[in-house]
């Protein structure tokens, strides 16, 4: 089975991977479906497109697995988001700073303690408070002008491990400072891939494949292959080099972050919509990180984290993970530098991740 994948999300590198284009699958019988008919659906969800596919028996149990986990990805968006101001995290920003700690649902607990432990791993170059800086550079964006000194010292006093406190007893959540404003993008997406595949998993689906604009992740492969195949092109953000490195996957995730599309160019300096919370500015580029993990949402956090740290300290962090590879694409005065974790390419097919079903 060969899978072609170029993520579409903004904040991936578009240039390291490609649209979902299921060359090779078996196509549907004319005799009706069978086990292996391949079907798949896209929607339009937290700002970019969403393709699930699905191997199933009949049109109607895809039809409904595939519907579920829409519905599943539509309910989290609602629980996630930092641009709906009506959304249980947009909510708690606004409520900061918190008088006493604040209730959440079992959604938003989960993402925030997973993505605080990243935090703390990554030592704060992945963190859930970096809600302000990313504003500031989404402005800079806009009118190509660098965030203001001022603007910018208020918005790191507003970022960090004091700006955010779980209480885990009460499944609370405090934030201290009155300008601190939550942002999961770097997480959020991934922790609704996991979520949708264990819908799809519900629904009897086994073998599937989720690219949520980029964010990629899969069940079992499709009947009669060893795994999905996914191609990454091996050139880097802005460059014409061609070449592609192809990765197969079971039970696994694999997620991009870069500068492809979401960047500013400032005094000769290219920076990323991906901000280092530590300092407070765009990581310069051109650059990307490629990541595979057992699952999206480790995927997703350690792809931002990698993609901060650079592969001078970001490998030891990668290599940290059980099952984890990176391979970062970095270009230095005009020259694509690609560097790997000791675990890139992955072996093929991948040991069974948390999708595995018996």
């Amino acid at each position: 089975m060969f899978i072609t994948v170029y993520p579409s999300r903004a904040r991936l590198a578009a240039a390291l991977a490609a649209a979902l284009v299921a060359a090779g699958c078996a196509p549907p019988d004319a005799a009706g479906p069978t086990a292996g008919t391949r079907f798949r659906e896209t929607r339009r969800l937290m700002g970019g497109p969403w393709t699930i596919t699905v191997h199933a028996a009949t049109p109607a149990m895809a039809e409904a697995a595939i519907a579920a986990a829409f519905a599943e990805v539509a309910r989290l968006e609602a629980i996630l988001s930092d641009y709906d101001p009506e959304s249980e995290l947009s909510r708690l920003s606004a409520a900061a700073p918190t008088a006493v700690p604040e209730s959440v649902g079992d959604d938003l607990w989960r993402v925030m303690s997973v993505a605080v432990t990243w935090r703390d791993r990554s030592g704060g170059a992945f963190d859930p408070t970096v809600g302000p800086l990313t504003s500031l550079w989404r402005q800079a964006r806009r009118s190509g002008l660098p965030p203001r000194p001022d603007k910018l010292a208020a918005a790191r006093q507003a970022v960090g491990p004091e700006a955010l406190v779980l209480h885990s007893d009460a499944r609370a959540v405090s934030l201290p400072r009155p300008a601190t404003r939550l942002d999961l993008g770097g997480i959020g997406m991934g922790y609704a891939v996991d979520r949708a595949m264990e819908v799809l998993a519900a629904h009897g689906i086994v073998s599937a494949m989720i690219d949520a604009s980029g964010d990629i992740a899969v069940s079992k492969p499709p009947p009669g292959a060893a795994a999905w195949r996914i191609d990454i092109a091996a050139l880097g953000p802005n460059s014409s080099e061609g070449g592609r490195t192809t990765i197969g996957l079971v039970d696994a995730a694999v997620t991009t972050s870069g500068d492809a599309f979401q960047a500013v160019e400032i005094g000769g300096v290219r920076y990323s919509h991906v901000v280092d919370p530590r300092t407070g500015l765009g990581v310069a580029g051109p650059a990307a990180a490629t990541v595979i993990a057992a699952d999206c949402t480790t995927a997703d956090a350690l792809a931002t984290a990698a993609t901060v740290l650079g592969p001078e300290t970001g490998v030891a962090l990668v290599d940290a993970v059980p099952g984890a590879s990176a391979r970062w694409i970095t270009v230095r005065d005009g020259r694509t530098i690609e560097t790997r974790s000791s675990r890139w390419p992955p072996q093929v097919p991948q040991p069974a991740g948390r999708f595995a079903r018996p």
